[in-house]
């Protein structure tokens, strides 16, 4: 009945886990497994405060840009802020536009379509804004492998300034700077920033320069979306850049995220998982489907009418998008059971669209776990996505065959690529002949990490969910706490939603009696036996006004 292989974590002993103190031991093999090894760094984990925030100016070429704006601000020299189409780059280019703004920069966004111009830099682009007056261009997210573009840019007469997270090649591009966490000259004490985390980081170096308060703080709401959009681990700077933006976005919400959520009809507090599902797939559906300047709009008015009307487009787009996702994942899906699993799954069309690629290669890895490209062919050029398991490194895999591919970029989990269409088979054979080597030994099945093996009366006191709580924000490197618990008494178990879809159990070990729900396990009614083994999270169940603790069932067996 497992749906997953069980990866659990291993478990200290009492004598190991003495630094822990008062701390509840199942907390401590928690932290523990997050890295945590004594008393002092657990302060530090669940002390979310400045300590975690870097010296902006630690940042290669940090020093360079802030120069080179400071001139443009002086002589009034247009500057356009160059984003990408997905929520970091868009609340990236949010970010700068605002900041600059507010030093009174002659400042305007400028952000490719998908469709029709493709991902990063396009030196058609560049063309056109050098004849309508640009004397320099900031990028945000995106730039860091544009070799050609910027050398393009610069014989122009264009200044670049790169902001950029994603990995950089051996040569950068001949820019004025080139701001990224990933350059192995790099100072700065955390990597994993996402886009909007190094445009802010652009912008605090620029304050601090022209010894301006920080007026940026207003910020931090679009740097949490964007942080949380990008799945970049939530450790370190980034939980402090989420856990103040999520405050933000509760206490004081931008005309445009309040009524995004009014649409989205969500009441109650935004977490980092409410982002994740619910905020960030609306503000990425313009950039998949038609402009992505919708969502840039929405986070930059003050107008609630204009708020509405955007929000309003947004909801209905994102309907669409599902759609689409669904249609094109179920095309690729039996395309995969066609051809069989290989090591790479790699399937290519003409008619998946191109801006929900990167959702379908999601699901596929999800499912079968396997490193996915999705393709959507074309004549004569084809852009794919890619997404990938731990255990695959994806943009090391794109990089070896380098030679094949027009463009490519990304990270260890997720790239992106343009290609000759006569050259897709020879990439298909290259990225298969690496994963048979890489991936030779490896049990591809599903996994799921658990943290520790607990009793639900270990739980029962609710001093362990107190503690969860502090480790929020969860998320990519930060993962809500998973539990084992074994030989559970299954005293009630019933299907719910509309199609039956969900499980709804009650549970005993012992004198502990939970509630505890399954979503998407309603197919198992028939197999369900006492006693179980379970693996779930803890979490807070609020409803009809009154809260109290649940197990959300991630598996049983």
């Amino acid at each position: 009945m497992s749906r997953f292989k069980w990866n659990i974590y291993p478990q200290l002993t009492e004598d190991q886990l003495k630094w822990a103190g008062k701390i509840p031991h199942v907390v401590a093999q928690i932290l523990y497994n997050r890295g945590v090894t004594d008393l002092s760094s657990c302060d530090q984990f669940l002390k979310i405060d400045e300590h975690l925030a870097g010296d902006p100016f630690l940042l290669p070429d940090m020093e360079k840009a802030v120069i080179r704006i400071f001139q443009a601000l002086l002589s009034g020299e247009t500057i356009v802020v160059y984003g990408d189409y997905d929520c970091d780059g868009i609340t990236s280019t949010a970010i700068l536009v605002r900041g600059l703004s507010a030093l009174g920069g002659k400042v305007r966004p400028y952000i490719p379509h998908r469709l029709l111009e493709g991902y990063g830099l396009k030196s058609e682009a560049l063309e056109k804004l050098k004849k309508e007056g640009t004397g320099l261009i900031i990028t945000c997210d995106c730039g860091i492998t544009a070799l050609s573009e910027v050398k393009r840019a610069h014989r122009l007469g264009l200044d670049i300034i790169i902001t950029d997270h994603h990995m950089p090649l051996e040569e950068l591009p001949r820019a004025v700077a080139s701001i990224n966490p990933h350059r192995l000259d790099s100072k700065y004490p955390f990597s994993h920033l996402s886009g909007a985390g190094v445009a802010y980081k652009l912008l605090q170096a620029l304050y601090t320069s022209l010894a301006r308060i920080m007026e940026t703080d207003n910020l931090l709401d679009l740097v949490a979306l964007g942080t949380v959009a990008d799945m970049v681990p939530l450790v370190g700077e980034n939980r402090l850049f989420v856990k103040q933006g999520i405050e933000l976005i509760n206490s004081i919400p931008r005309t445009g995220i309040r009524e995004l959520l009014l649409q989205a009809r969500v009441s109650g507090e935004i977490d980092a998982g409410r982002i994740s599902w619910i905020l960030a797939p609306r503000l990425n559906t313009p950039g998949r489907l038609e402009h992505a300047m919708a969502s840039f709009k929405l986070l930059m008015t003050d107008s609630a009418e204009e708020a509405r009307e955007i929000s309003v487009w947004l909801e209905q787009k994102n309907s669409e998008r599902q759609k689409l996702t669904a249609d094109a994942f179920n095309k690729a899906k039996e395309k995969v059971r066609e051809e069989g699993l290989a090591p790479v799954i790699f399937v290519a069309d003409d008619d998946f669209p191109v801006g929900v690629a990167g959702l379908v290669a999601n699901r596929l890895a999800d499912e079968f776990y396997r490193p996915v490209f999705v393709i959507h062919t074309g004549e004569v050029w084809s852009t794919g996505s890619a997404r990938s398991i731990p255990e695959f490194n994806i943009i090391n895999a794109l990089q070896k065959c380098r030679n094949l591919l027009v463009h490519f970029g990304g990270h260890a989990r997720a790239a992106g690529f343009t290609i000759s269409t006569a050259k897709l088979l020879h990439l298909k054979k290259a990225l298969i002949d690496q994963a048979e080597v890489e991936l030779a030994g490896v049990d591809l099945r599903p996994h799921l990490d658990i943290d520790t093996v607990t009793s639900l009366t270990s739980l029962g006191t609710g001093s362990v969910f107190q503690y969860i709580q502090q480790l929020e924000p969860f998320g990519e490197g930060n993962p809500e706490p998973v539990f084992l618990s074994k030989g559970v008494t299954v005293v009630d178990c019933r299907t719910m939603g509309p199609n039956g879809e969900h499980l709804r159990l009650k549970v005993k070990q012992n004198d502990s009696v939970w509630d505890a729900v399954g979503f998407g396990l309603g197919e198992y009614i028939n197999q369900i036996n006492t006693p179980l083994d379970i693996v779930y999270n803890l979490e807070l169940d609020k409803w009809n006004g009154r809260e109290a603790l649940r197990l959300n069932i991630l598996d049983l067996s």
